[in-house]
This record gives structure tokens, C-alpha cells and sequence, in this order.
């Protein structure tokens, strides 16, 4: 299951006795409950008080977390690491390639074994599956353990922002020429991956086509294209100007319910234009975690999926 990876996955730490090993499939379920109770230990630590109370994954969340997993199983057996004590899988690492990127998608340890070097061995593990890649690209919590992690490991940190609430009807503008997109855009949205990010989805266009609502436009003065879930929320956006990125989110926000808090996340200081659509939207503006790059400027048409980057 390591792709060809000549990392030494099955090596043992003395002083916690924990076997970092490739993820096998018969993991997958495990990993999610893992993720889910740990990113939300990092939610309860570090959300704002203004903010709804945080809570676990569950539901339609929970099956995309697995049905993404399975498919990096597939495309990036090599990225993809468990930390295991007495057969009991405590850490996970899951890291994919895409031409010449390399993007951390999941990571997490059990939070009771936190700060003893288990996550420095799963990184060290999903970085070597990125070896040969020029660039780096990961989000980033606002745990202050985690930003150092990744600052000593060569990632640029930016902070990001989101935007919270309902959006009322009366603000939307009349946008022309989004269309919904099909499996014929894959080249298009592969051509205006590399000039924002510098790297096609490839396979993972397919895999986010099954999950959410993909809208395109194709005009030209400009190209993009966005992945909307059922609340109207974006799962990634991509577009090769500021006007066209706006019409998308635009697009995506029509789809909302009225009066139905949303959440637009992954906006750096890059999209300033993502910033005016929510402040003329009348939603609210808050800081959270990072976009950490390694050799690439933070796109400036783009809001990042939340680990397939």
C-alpha cells in the first residue's frame, strides 16, 4: 500500500510504542471517527465564543470524509499513513499529489497522546509521499502547536478569514452566463487550476462532481468554476479574474436559504474580492487558522477546498 514510497512505515518509537504504517482500507471508518473527535477538541479550544458551539462530524460530512479517503486510498496509496498503538489506530496522515503539488488533506492525532511525537513521525511519513513536488499547500488550524509544525517544516503561513450568516435575497445582483458544469469542464477547470494554484484537481474533479453542485463560466473575458453544496455554500472556487470568481460566488450564494446562517471559508488576503461579496452580502467577518504554502503565492481567484486544497 505505499505506492513505491521508500519510506520506513513500520518503524516502532520506544517510548510509546507506536507503529506508523500505511492506511489500509478496513481503516477508513476508524480515521473518521478519529478526525471527527479531534478536529472537534481543536474547534472547542479555539473557536470564538461569538460563534455557535462547534459539534463532531456527522452525517453527509462523515460519508464524503470516507468516499474522499477511499478515493486518496486509490490515487495516493503513498500518501496516506495511520499511527497505531496496540492495534489501535491513534494518528492519521493523509497527503496527495497533483502534478507538481503536494497537499496535506487530513491529519490528526488522538488528543490524550498529543505533544509526544507521534504527529512529527505521520508528517515526516505524508511529506516523503511529496518529495518530488516543487510546491506545498495546506490548511492550517489556529493551533499554535500546529502553525509551528508546519513553519519548521518550510510552509509560509497567511492567514485566513471567513464569512458568517444569512444571506438576505434583496442582495443579490443578476449574474449572466453560469452555467451548470459536467463531466465535459474537467479540462477547462484543470486549465484554470494551474494558473491559480499552479496544479490541476485531475482525478479529484470527478470524485467533488459526485458530492456537490459544480457551476461554470466560460466567457471571454474570464474562465472559473465552483463546487456548491446544498446550503449554498462554496467547497471550492476557482477563477482566473477577481469579476468571474465574484459572479461564482454570487451564483453559489442564490442557492442558499434565506434566513439559513452559511460559511465561506479559505479567504486570504489574495481575495479581497470573496471579502466584498460577503460584506455586501451583510455577513460577518472572522479570522481563522492559516493557508500555509511552500513556493507558491496565495491565489488570488480562489477560496481552497478544505483538504483537497
Amino acid at each position: 500500500m505505499a505506492g513505491g514510497s521508500s519510506y520506513d512505515g513500520g518503524t516502532m518509537s520506544a517510548a510509546e510504542n507506536v507503529r506508523i504504517r500505511p492506511m489500509r482500507i478496513d481503516d477508513v471508518r476508524a480515521a473518521e471517527r478519529l478526525t471527527s473527535s479531534g478536529y472537534h477538541e481543536l474547534d472547542q479550544r479555539t473557536a470564538s465564543r461569538d460563534w455557535p458551539a462547534p459539534s463532531p462530524r456527522s452525517g453527509e460530512p462523515s460519508v464524503r470524509w470516507v468516499n474522499r479517503t477511499l478515493h486518496l486510498l486509490e490515487t495516493d496509496p503513498g500518501g496516506c499513513w495511520v499511527a497505531e498503538v496496540d492495534e489501535q489506530i491513534v494518528g492519521v496522515a493523509i497527503s496527495l499529489t497533483r502534478e507538481l503539488m503536494w497537499v496535506l488533506s487530513s491529519y490528526a492525532v488522538l488528543p490524550a497522546l498529543q505533544g509526544r511525537g507521534i504527529g512529527t513521525q505521520l508528517l515526516a511519513a505524508a511529506l516523503h509521499h511529496g518529495r518530488g513536488c516543487l510546491r506545498g499547500m495546506l490548511n492550517a488550524s489556529a493551533d499554535p502547536g500546529a502553525a509551528r509544525r508546519y513553519r519548521l517544516a518550510g510552509f509560509d503561513l497567511h492567514p485566513q478569514m471567513l464569512l458568517a450568516g444569512p444571506v438576505p435575497r434583496e442582495v443579490l445582483p443578476a449574474v449572466g452566463r453560469v452555467r451548470e458544469g459536467s463531466a465535459g469542464d474537467f479540462d477547462l477547470m484543470d486549465s484554470i487550476d494551474r494558473r491559480t494554484r499552479g496544479a490541476a484537481h485531475g482525478p479529484d474533479h470527478a470524485l467533488l462532481s459526485d458530492q456537490f453542485l459544480l457551476l461554470v463560466a466560460d466567457r471571454p473575458a474570464g474562465s472559473g468554476y465552483c463546487f456548491v453544496d446544498g446550503t449554498g455554500t462554496p467547497a471550492l472556487l476557482a477563477a482566473t479574474n477577481r469579476r468571474t470568481a465574484a459572479d461564482l460566488l454570487w451564483s453559489a450564494l442564490a442557492i442558499s436559504t434565506p434566513d439559513r446562517p452559511i460559511t465561506i471559508g479559505h479567504i486570504t488576503a489574495a481575495n479581497q474580492w470573496a471579502v466584498d461579496v460577503g460584506m455586501t452580502a451583510r455577513m460577518a467577518l472572522h479570522q481563522r487558522g492559516y493557508l500555509a504554502l511552500r513556493h507558491v503565492k496565495p491565489p488570488t481567484g480562489y477560496l481552497a477546498h478544505g483538504s483537497l486544497l
